[in-house]
């Protein structure tokens, strides 16, 4: 590989998403040995990161009689509410201890703002907002990603959706990535939407 105009994306390898989390990914883990062998095969490496104040709007906790997985109105999206999970300065938002976070170039963190929720790594769930990670690859030359991480049919999918959206050549390496299944079919079917966007899946 070694591209130079080639990047890979790895989405929230962190400690509330592995098994043993606050918001568990079935075999999450599973991903982090994966992510580690495809590292020195990239020039550039970015990594996103889930980086949610205690008092997000996305939290059960914090709606009186909610629970995880229930659907409300947040600001004018639907939001789906979650445990609390990567809040800023805990260790559950930290890098999993077995990752090679050595190699990794830049980090981009998102969902920092309480009041609306960002799975993708390119901007907030409204698009009000960006990150600054896309026009950041474009300086450095980057015109096609590769997108590995947590959770497939979330934070991933939106991703990849958003790669598209903003241009780059999008290849999601489907094998180092696992998904939450709030519903069973949920995994195959945001593989479906990335691939009908114009992903590949290798």
């Amino acid at each position: 590989m070694n591209a130079p105009d080639v990047a890979l994306v790895l989405v929230d390898l962190q400690v509330d998403f592995m098994p043993t989390g606050m918001l568990p990914v079935a075999e999450g883990d599973q991903v982090i040995p994966i992510a580690n062998a495809l590292m020195p095969e990239y020039r550039t490496i970015v990594a996103t990161q889930d980086w949610h104040p205690a008092n997000h709007g996305s939290f059960a906790a914090n709606h009186p009689w909610r629970k995880p997985g229930q659907v409300i109105d947040l600001h004018g999206l639907p939001q789906v509410l979650w445990p609390i999970h990567c809040v800023q300065e805990t260790w559950g938002a930290e890098f999993v201890d077995n990752l090679n976070t050595d190699r990794i170039t830049k980090v981009f963190r998102k969902g920092t703002d309480p009041e609306i929720d960002s799975y993708s790594g390119f901007y907030d769930n409204g698009h009000r907002k960006s990150t600054g990670m896309a026009a950041w690859l474009r300086e450095h030359g980057i015109t096609e990603v590769h997108v590995l991480g947590l959770a497939t049919d979330f934070c991933v999918k939106f991703t990849v959706l958003d790669a598209l959206q903003e241009g780059f050549r999008t290849k999601l390496i489907k094998d180092a990535t696992r998904g939450v299944e709030l519903q069973p079919g949920d995994v195959a079917q945001a593989i479906r939407e990335m691939e009908a966007a114009g992903a590949t899946v290798l």
